[in-house]
């Protein structure tokens, strides 16, 4: 059973010495963060600094090496990914993850597969109010979406778990400029809402836009952890874009 950690000044989320990779490579030694509850905080850095390997480890869908991750007061190092959603740790992953095969709504409803029967429209609902262009299409397959749509369904997919943290894992890959506008503005409703977010965006700017905090990942390492506002003057969009690591 996860332990309890004292409520006082505790962060939502804190990741500590953690290491994880794929089999014998290890990408990530010794790393710590931290999110507090109801903060925007976004993940930059270039292609392969080990973004996607952190969040993954976070949320349990890959192995810790060592380290401890807790989540609202409890340690969740060894639970399972089902286990973390659960509580409230939610993980939209890379790439419109969607059933193809099931209708947008059915989607929505196996996404709140275990959230009483009573409650799970009005969880869909809730997410269609976010996504007017889903909503319309809540019967037509999945497939059938353009990528843009996916993407609001994969998110929409997160919102029904409705998330204490939601990581979303480069929410704006491949979507036009007016679409990842209207991601980001999801992502502060649902802060408006109390809910965290992890951000990782290769669009920076835009991410700097609605962020709290940013931390620059540079080789499996956190180089910089500084408040978005003033990211810019601490170098933020060079080491994002050119893996520099030099930190202020």
């Amino acid at each position: 059973m996860p332990t309890s950690v004292p409520e006082a000044n505790r962060p939502l989320l804190a990741v500590s010495q953690l290491a994880t990779g794929y089999g014998p490579l290890r990408v990530i030694e010794s790393l710590d963060m931290s999110i507090g509850a109801g903060e925007i905080v976004a993940l930059v850095g270039p292609n392969g600094a080990g973004k996607s390997t952190l969040v993954k480890a976070i949320s349990s869908l890959i192995a810790k090496s060592s380290g401890m991750v807790t989540f609202d007061g409890c340690d969740v190092t060894g639970l399972s990914p089902r286990e973390c959603g659960k509580r409230g740790l939610v993980h939209v992953l890379e790439g419109h993850r969607v059933f193809a095969p099931l209708t947008v709504e059915e989607n929505l409803l196996l996404a709140a597969f275990d959230v009483p029967a009573a409650e799970r429209m009005e969880r869909v609902e809730e997410a269609y109010s976010f996504f007017p262009d889903i909503a319309r299409k809540r019967h037509d397959k999945a497939g059938a979406l353009s990528g843009g749509q996916q993407q609001m369904l994969a998110v929409g997919q997160g919102i029904v778990r409705r998330p204490k943290l939601l990581i979303l894992d480069e929410p704006s890959a491949g979507l036009a400029p007016v679409l990842i506008d209207r991601v980001l503005e999801v992502v502060k409703s649902l802060r408006a809402k109390g809910a965290a977010i992890l951000l990782i965006e290769q669009a920076v700017e835009k991410a700097l836009s609605v962020a709290d905090r940013v931390y620059v990942m540079v080789h499996g390492k956190l180089v910089l952890d500084t408040d978005a506002r003033s990211a810019s003057a601490h170098g933020v969009l060079e080491a994002a874009y050119l893996g520099s690591t030099t930190t202020h």
